[in-house]
């Protein structure tokens, strides 16, 4: 991994989305921290994901392929000049079963931009209605993909509640 800097972003400029899903705190839990439970959600709608690597600790490493499936997802990546399969790393910062994950996803598949470490926590919490995530993300280099980023998880967080619905 090419040695870059990480994001030194203060908490007002982090984008924050809030879901409650219909499930346990475990089975929410699993669903982020198996491989099984990655690549059944994982990827935003277009995309399938395949993982490589997972050592759940602090400083483990997560790697996983990125695959553009759809028709439309391979036409925008092509016309991007992006690859259709990314491999994508991400080392874990901190890990709290089953309540805390923060990870530093390896940003470094955006042609023309210099590779940077961009941060996403994972916060859980058991509730009278299911379990409440809290998502975290620094913001990307640019406000474009910094909304890209958010329709990209929007998209995973509805798969992962379709998941969890069955």
């Amino acid at each position: 991994m090419t040695t870059t800097q990480r994001q030194n972003v203060p908490a007002s400029r982090r984008i924050r989305i809030e879901r409650t899903f219909r499930a346990s705190l475990e089975e929410v839990w699993e669903m982020w921290t198996t491989p099984a439970g990655i690549e059944s959600w994982w990827g935003p709608e277009g995309f399938s994901v395949k993982v490589r690597t997972l050592d759940l600790r602090r400083g483990g490493l997560l790697r996983y392929a990125m695959i553009a499936t759809a028709p439309e997802t391979v036409a925008f990546m092509n016309k991007e000049g992006m690859p259709v399969t990314q491999e994508v790393k991400a080392v874990f910062d901190e890990v709290v079963p089953p309540r805390r994950l923060i990870f530093i996803h390896h940003t470094d598949f955006i042609p023309g931009v210099a590779p940077y470490d961009a941060a996403t926590t994972v916060e859980l919490e058991a509730t009278e209605q299911g379990v409440r995530l809290v998502l975290s993300l620094d913001p990307m280099h640019d406000e474009t993909w910094t909304q890209r980023a958010v329709m990209g998880w929007e998209s995973e967080l509805g798969k992962l509640a379709k998941v969890l619905e069955h």
